[in-house]
């Protein structure tokens, strides 16, 4: 196996590990009955890795002599385009109910912007921390949401 195939199978790896790890949030999120579930939060966060991923290729690519004048590489406009992209996403989960002072899916806008990053660290090889932050946010999203229940701040209003 050539080093690309090598390269393009360890993004694979990347991609199916956030995957996995966004699907850990797409759980709780669908036991919730959220519009953004399971298979949203495995999409964005495999999206995002595969865009960092994608920026090594891209790098590499382009790191050819005739090339090497024309084109800068900068990870960081990568990661800036999953989080605008998500941004949108995310901003189409955000409802204002009519003639009510309530906002409806903050949350799971916040969820898809936590998986992109999850998507974000395991793109870029950093199992540790995506694994840990998913942990983190199953935690903040399963119990907190028992937590507010106990206090009386939860939503009272059933969900889709």
């Amino acid at each position: 196996m050539d080093a690309w195939a090598s390269d393009e199978l360890w993004i694979l790896v990347r991609v199916a590990a956030a995957m996995a790890l966004g699907g850990v949030l797409g759980i709780e999120r669908e036991m919730g009955r959220h519009a953004a579930g399971l298979r949203t939060h495995m999409m964005i966060a495999g999206a995002a890795a595969l865009i960092v991923g994608l920026g090594d290729v891209v790098a590499e690519h382009f790191a050819q002599e005739h090339y090497r004048d024309l084109l800068r590489i900068d990870p960081g406009r990568l990661i800036e385009s999953v989080v605008a992209a998500v941004g949108f996403v995310g901003a189409g989960a955000i409802l204002r109910a009519r003639g009510a002072d309530q906002v409806h899916g903050l949350t799971t806008a916040s969820s898809l912007l936590m998986a992109a990053a999850i998507g974000i660290a395991a793109g870029l090889g950093h199992y540790i921390l995506a694994l840990g932050a998913s942990l983190l946010c199953v935690v903040v999203l399963a119990l907190f949401r028992r937590v507010e229940t106990r206090i009386g701040t939860a939503e009272r209003t059933p969900r889709r």
